[in-house]
């Protein structure tokens, strides 16, 4: 693919399967799928990688990455999203994509759109360009508190403790 990416949906092919935003790409390719495998492929192994998001919560290691993705694909909802509005930072085997998602959420109730904050941190480990981290943010109160409504039933009490 000649040009520059403005945004990734999973359908986008690269001349370079080996590099960063190809790993990106294969991200969404998945997720928008609903493909655990492909999740996998693309997450680092172990205990090392982390997440944070407002739908899968604090999580660390693949094996509690994947559960959360794994209660999500499995759900009621089925959320697409698409990457744009971002800036590539690449240095010494580590790269971060900093944007925005937009998408939608669809489930028996009706359609949502989603506008999310989004970071993730692809490291290259024995060749291959994996995902270490994401972090992920909903600015506005009350998409956030409509998105997890139709993911678990009900926002998630975030008062202090």
């Amino acid at each position: 693919m000649s040009g520059v990416l403005t945004e990734i949906s999973g359908n986008e092919t690269m001349e370079d399967p080996a590099s960063p935003i190809a790993a990106l790409i294969a991200f969404y390719r998945a997720f928008n799928a609903g493909d655990l495998d492909g999740l996998a492929r693309n997450w680092l192994e172990g205990g090392e990688p982390s997440m944070s998001n407002p739908v899968g919560g604090l999580r660390r290691g693949w094996p509690e990455i994947r559960d959360g993705y794994a209660r999500l694909f499995g759900g009621v909802a089925r959320v697409q999203v698409a990457f744009h509005d971002f800036t590539v930072h690449e240095d010494n085997g580590a790269c971060v994509f900093v944007g925005r998602e937009k998408g939608a959420c669809e489930s028996p109730s009706g359609r949502l759109a989603l506008r999310i904050r989004t970071t993730r941190w692809f490291v290259r480990r024995n060749g291959m360009w994996r995902q270490l981290h994401h972090h992920g943010s909903i600015e506005a109160p009350a998409l956030l508190a409509a998105y997890q409504k139709v993911i678990f039933g009900a926002p998630i009490d975030t008062r202090p403790l």
